[in-house]
């Protein structure tokens, strides 16, 4: 392989500024002859993939006659002598890398061009290659040139896979991870194949999907702190969503009974391996559905996507965790699964001293500002989330968990909401929406009071969304999935991995 070596600093990082300024040189070489090294386009009448599905089976040796042009970035060159090697990369349509082998002869492309080629052309660059559908005499199908010409060149050198992309650089350089690592680019088809499963198990249920404004007057729909920003126009502070939710019930009071939106919110929070500050989120409303329907809906979606991205029936986590998809979920109340965690008896009545107590008797420092229901809400994330493997829908949660929930039928302390838990990781939530317009405007008065005292993440009052409901909502089920955290759940990787371009802290200029 032909490619200049990279010269390495005193810290072990790659120094590129060399070859980046050899191959402008040559770039100006293609100027300066009056070609170019950038051309609107180039012959090109077969894909990579294709050409290999035309011709499967050719015997070593085979000349087939057909002249065809490809074209395709240069990732393999052995040039000795007076026959060239090469390897031609494309992206392809499922994540793989198609490539097709080169081969450059004097004989066949003269002397000149031999020369030109050898000098002018580096791994990265993409080029053009007119010539006969051959195979080699190790069998190898390939292009026996007849011409070449440049269709880009490629001013710094393809990285070295191991050497030049930490995990740091690699999710900030995703273009090069996606050239270099066919594993990134898997990953793209992945999650676009989840994606289209989520959608479609929807929409064969009669689901409509719409689209609801990003950029809000008044934040709403999740206990979360928003990105703010400036309209010009209105001369009006604005924030982006935290959820589409309450747009959402909006198209339910008008009649769009079964209705879904996959898009960006936004929640200006922390960032670890499960948490992004921008991030893709399913958000479904059912009119007369409630959160066991709601179940239902989320098993659908999740099974189909998982068998979109060739999961089986059983899953099997990075931790050696088997989750068992296609089966019976379970059903866990969410005061006896604290009980049992902490060993002695939990109810929405038990007080907060009694809790910070049990905290400490658990080896748990909690803040001790925090009420009763924040309190147990605390013990069950530390002490019962990270063990439940199986799937399993958490329900009857105090009302402090979702304060747009239903309350209960049966028992008002506790709102009709479910957490779907599966590997130790919420993957989504679901709630017999509340639809009663008064005990609404009671839930969002106190968090536009709890956002006055200094609650970043508590709602605004949205008097326009009141407004809808009091025209009167149908008994309605809701639910949300983060798309990203059923990606990481299918394969396996974090949030960094299956998020294309993932938010990252800024670097200095090179």
């Amino acid at each position: 392989m032909t490619n200049a070596a990279n010269t390495n600093t005193s810290d072990g990082a790659t120094n590129t500024r060399d070859q980046r300024k050899v191959r402008q040189a040559k770039r100006q070489e293609f100027l300066d002859a009056g070609t170019q090294a950038y051309p609107v386009e180039v012959a090109r009448t077969h894909s990579l993939a294709e050409i290999r599905q035309k011709y499967p089976d050719l015997d070593a040796g085979a000349e087939t006659g057909d002249i065809v042009s490809v074209a395709g970035r240069v990732v393999f060159q052995r040039n000795t002598g007076k026959l060239c090697f090469a390897a031609l990369q494309e992206g392809g349509e499922s994540g793989e890398h198609p490539r097709l082998q080169v081969m450059l002869s004097q004989g066949r492309v003269g002397a000149e061009a031999l020369e030109s080629y050898k000098h002018l052309v580096d791994l990265g660059d993409h080029i053009s290659v007119t010539g006969e559908v051959v195979t080699s005499k190790r069998g190898e199908l390939s292009i026996m040139a007849d011409s070449w010409t440049m269709a880009s060149k490629a001013l710094r050198p393809l990285p070295v896979l191991h050497a030049d992309l930490s995990d740091e650089t690699r999710v900030r350089q995703r273009y090069a991870d996606l050239i270099v690592r066919q594993e990134a680019a898997e990953m793209v088809h992945t999650r676009a194949r989840v994606v289209r499963a989520v959608r479609n198990a929807l929409e064969d249920q009669g689901y409509i999907e719409v689209e609801t404004p990003i950029l809000q007057l008044v934040h709403g729909g999740a206990q979360a702190r928003p990105f703010e920003t400036h309209l010009n126009a209105f001369d009006q502070t604005m924030t982006l969503r935290i959820a589409t939710e309450l747009f959402l019930k909006r198209a339910v009071v008008g009649g769009i009974d079964k209705v879904f939106e996959i898009g960006r919110v936004f929640r200006n929070e922390g960032v670890d391996s499960t948490h992004s500050p921008e991030f893709t989120m399913l958000e479904a409303y059912e009119a007369y559905s409630d959160m066991y329907g709601m179940a239902q809906r989320i098993r659908q979606i999740i099974i189909s996507a998982a068998q979109a991205v060739g999961v089986s029936e059983e899953l099997v986590t990075p931790e050696g965790n088997i989750v068992v998809l296609d089966s019976q979920w379970g059903w866990q109340e969410f005061y006896p699964a604290v009980s049992e965690a902490v060993g002695t008896q939990v109810t929405p009545d038990t007080s907060a001293h009694q809790l910070l107590a049990i905290a400490k008797d658990n080896s748990l420092e909690l803040d001790e500002s925090l009420n009763a229901q924040e309190l147990v809400l605390e013990l069950f994330d530390e002490l019962v989330e990270p063990n439940i493997i199986e799937p399993t829908f958490v329900y009857h949660y105090p009302q402090a968990a979702q304060p747009l929930a239903r309350p209960h039928r049966d028992d008002p302390r506790m709102v009709e909401a479910w957490d779907l838990i599966i590997n130790g990781t919420e993957i989504g939530t679901a709630f017999s929406e509340l639809i009663d317009p008064v005990i609404q405007r009671e839930r969002l008065t106190a968090q536009s009071e709890a956002a006055a005292a200094g609650d970043e993440e508590a709602m605004q009052l949205d008097h326009d969304f009141l407004r809808a409901l009091e025209y009167g909502a149908p008994p309605t089920g809701g639910l949300g999935m983060g798309i990203d955290r059923l990606v990481m759940l299918l394969t396996g990787t974090g949030i960094r991995e299956t998020i294309l371009f993932p938010l990252l802290k800024p670097e200095g200029d090179e």
